[in-house]
């Protein structure tokens, strides 16, 4: 392959990637992954709580780590112009009420940065420390989420 065709290959490949590069940068999307990682890390602790599975401390944390990383950055996601479209489930109530979303989202995140403190060591524990997040969670969702 001479130079020419290396470098015609490589613009090429650029520029046929770069519409995928922006469709991963749109926050409708990057907020879904964030809510389905939560929802994910959220399915082995409500087994838990609800006695379906024997409890674990290690899951219970790495669930809490998962929470506390989307807690940091979830509100990002939600600029002007993104409130439609993609199929998205976030209610109009996001941008009428910014200062109750971003309440919202502080009370999730600190109820999550209050169970990492804790580290819950037995079932009783998580059940006193996770209860508040799923609660949150709930708040949220009653408010600033529009169900399927």
């Amino acid at each position: 392959m001479t130079i020419r065709n290396a470098l015609f290959t490589l613009i090429f490949a650029t520029f046929a990637a770069a519409p995928l590069a922006i469709a991963k940068e749109d926050p409708r999307e990057k907020r879904q992954e964030l809510m389905e990682s939560v929802r994910d890390a959220a399915k082995p602790v409500g087994k838990m709580l609800k006695g379906d599975t024997e409890f674990d401390a290690d899951v219970i944390m790495a669930s809490l780590s998962t929470w506390e990383q989307v807690s940091a950055v979830f509100g990002d996601h939600f600029p002007e112009g993104t409130e439609t479209g993609m199929e998205t489930e976030a209610a109009p109530a996001i941008w009428e009420d910014r200062e109750g979303f971003e309440q919202a989202r502080a009370d999730w995140r600190n109820a999550v940065l209050l169970a990492i403190d804790a580290a819950p060591q037995t079932l009783d524990e998580a059940r006193t420390t996770v209860g508040p997040i799923f609660n949150e969670c709930k708040n949220c969702h009653d408010n600033y989420r529009i169900e399927e």
